[in-house]
């Protein structure tokens, strides 16, 4: 978000729609929310209007005279903008433009903007672009000229062709290309998880805000940005963290969810999420200090339902204990929610017992079973040594018996060696009767 000419710092007017009275409260918190993302992209709310209306007004959104009421009011207060909590229409945003003679924006282009501001790589940029451009392209007015410089600008407009019409064609063109750049990162990534395969990954998902990234830094020993405003963390992050002397695992850490958060935003990180989509686990961390954090459990699982990923383990790590008042909350989310962690990440508490659960998690994947090779095959005994712990091992005539466990990943890799290495006998003494601890 760019500074207005002469001022730091913009100043923004929130408003909101109440369909009924009983819905006044619940709106009341989302614009506080929305103040939050108005922080968090570098505005200063200065004032809240909430309007109760049955219908919205297909031109402007709010009433005629609540509007024009606002417009008045824009001068003497100083209001560089006025930000919606809910979408507008083209119709709507240019009306109220019109009307007011500031920036209008909705909840939808703040959170891009936001995004756009955090994205650091070259995917998580791209995606941004790609997802501004997509919700612009039917807003479009004569705002893109510009992009003509980009193909030459002369000879660039067709027989008839209006300048508007030829900005909508480059827009088109440009999201064509960047579609097929993230169609190439997507397919580099494909080929980086697959090296990851064979180990144990858990994945970070929640609410924004909640401590997800300082969760990670304390795990995994890092120092991944945090900061305490919404949407810190954008680009996916991954850490190897020490389970225990024999136990390592990935942790990877996802962009937050936030209600009213458009599917197109969600469906625009991709690689974020299907990074959660290859995890074993989720860890679904969430803010016990918040006064409605049951509610951001439920926005947060709707979210992975519809991305498809609900069905995966699911772990609820709460976080913020530390900032409880009221003891009496753990013992109803225990109740709630069994098997839960209740963890301090900012200051280190409970931690070992998260790392317990996320070792018994890792163990669940195990295979334990009797692998028979031959004495003389030094470097196939080796690669299993590599590949699983070895529990117990036996000499007999001129075979080793080893009583192995491994992920599941790994024992289907010593199945292909050891059939590989004799393809009349597959080495696996009992296979069948291997123990599957999922």
């Amino acid at each position: 978000m760019q500074p207005v000419e002469g001022k730091e710092i913009e100043n923004a007017l929130l408003v909101g729609i109440v369909k009924s009275s009983d819905e006044r409260l619940e709106v009341e918190e989302h614009l506080d929310e929305l103040e939050l993302l108005a922080d968090t992209a570098g505005a200063r709310v200065v004032d809240k209007i909430i309007q109760q209306k049955e219908r919205i007004d297909p031109s402007l959104f709010l009433g005629r005279g609540k509007a024009e009421q606002i417009a008045e009011s824009i001068p003497l207060k100083e209001i560089d903008m006025v930000i919606f909590d809910e979408d507008l229409s083209p119709a709507q945003a240019r009306n109220l433009e019109k009307l007011f003679q500031v920036k209008v924006l909705d909840r939808t282009i703040l959170i891009l903007d936001i995004f756009a501001k955090r994205a650091k790589t070259r995917e998580a940029r791209t995606q941004v672009e790609l997802a501004q451009l997509k919700y612009l392209l039917p807003r479009l007015t004569r705002q893109w000229t510009h992009l003509s410089r980009q193909v030459g600008g002369i000879g660039t407009r067709g027989p008839g062709e209006t300048q508007l019409e030829v900005d909508r064609r480059l827009v088109r063109l440009r999201i064509r290309a960047l579609s097929n750049q993230l169609q190439k990162i997507k397919s580099r990534r494909k080929i980086q998880r697959s090296h990851r395969s064979d180990i144990f990954k858990a994945a970070l998902v929640g609410y924004t805000n909640v401590g997800k990234s300082t969760l990670l830094n304390a795990l995994a020993d890092s120092s991944v940005f945090v900061e305490n405003r919404l949407f810190a963390t954008l680009d996916p992050t991954i850490k190897a963290v020490e389970l225990s002397n024999k136990q390592r695992m990935l942790l990877i850490d996802t962009v937050g969810f936030i209600r009213k958060l458009p599917h197109h935003l969600v469906a625009s990180f991709r690689s974020t999420i299907e990074e959660a989509a290859e995890a074993d686990v989720l860890l679904h961390v969430v803010d016990i200090s918040h006064r409605h954090f049951d509610v951001q459990i439920g926005i947060v699982s709707n979210v992975l339902k519809e991305l498809g990923i609900a069905k995966k383990p699911i772990l609820h790590v709460f976080n913020k204990v530390d900032l409880l008042k009221e003891p009496a909350i753990i013992s109803r989310a225990k109740e709630q929610y069994p098997g839960a962690v209740f963890v301090s990440a900012a200051r280190g508490m409970f931690l070992d017992e998260l790392k317990t659960k996320l070792i018994e998690q890792c163990e669940k994947d195990m295979l334990e079973t009797d692998i028979v090779i031959e004495q003389k095959d030094t470097r196939l005994i080796s690669r299993i040594y590599a590949l699983a712990e070895v529990l117990e091992i036996t000499y007999q005539d001129s075979e080793v018996i080893l009583k192995i466990r491994a992920e599941r990943a790994h024992y289907d890799q010593i199945r292909h060696i050891i059939r590989v290495a004799a393809p009349e006998n597959e080495g696996i003494k009992s296979a069948q009767n291997a123990d599957s601890h999922c």
